[in-house]
């Protein structure tokens, strides 16, 4: 269950795994645009946009209490690029948190309330708040940067995985 210097553990990989599966899911919203929604993925996937969201900020915050706990047994960075993956990663976590908040920041200024897996977390409201929705509406623009980012992650994954044919890759999925 614990990170070894030369792989990750079960649950590092649960985190990781379960956490891209969410995501992926997520960037169906951009489904929305296509047809106002009106066709069988706006209407069926993500209509729990809201929803996964909130599960991904839970789950993203213990991915990184238990990123901090294994720190010290983690494989580490190395090479050259060592500095450039290590901020790449630290953005990915940093866009991955701050995404649903804003989203719950643009929701609830709005008045929409917060509803999560049917149960009512934050009541609808009849007053807007603009600063909430002024900062919530940075969701949309910084989720087209988490989408690069998360290319880019994949492509770095690959990259080494191809190219360099080191264990960089596996060490995320044995």
């Amino acid at each position: 269950m614990r990170d070894t210097p030369e792989r990750y553990g079960s649950l590092s990989r649960w985190f990781h795994w379960g956490i891209a599966v969410l995501v992926l899911w997520q960037f169906l919203k951009i489904g929305d645009r296509i047809n106002d929604g009106e066709h069988w993925v706006g209407l069926t996937l993500v209509s729990w946009h809201l929803s996964i969201g909130f599960l991904i900020l839970t789950l993203g915050i213990l991915r990184v209490l238990w990123a901090i706990k294994q720190y010290p047994h983690r494989p580490q960075l190395t090479g050259p690029l060592a500095p450039l993956a290590r901020i790449g990663h630290i953005l990915l976590y940093i866009v991955m948190l701050l995404l649903p908040v804003l989203g719950i920041l643009y929701m609830t200024g709005r008045g929409y309330g917060l509803k999560v897996f049917g149960q009512q977390l934050i009541a609808r409201s009849e007053t807007e708040i603009g600063w909430m929705v002024s900062v919530g509406s940075l969701h949309s623009p910084l989720a087209l940067l988490f989408v690069l980012l998360v290319i880019g992650h994949i492509a770095a994954a690959f990259y080494h995985h191809f190219i360099l044919r080191d264990d960089t890759l596996k060490r995320m999925t044995r």
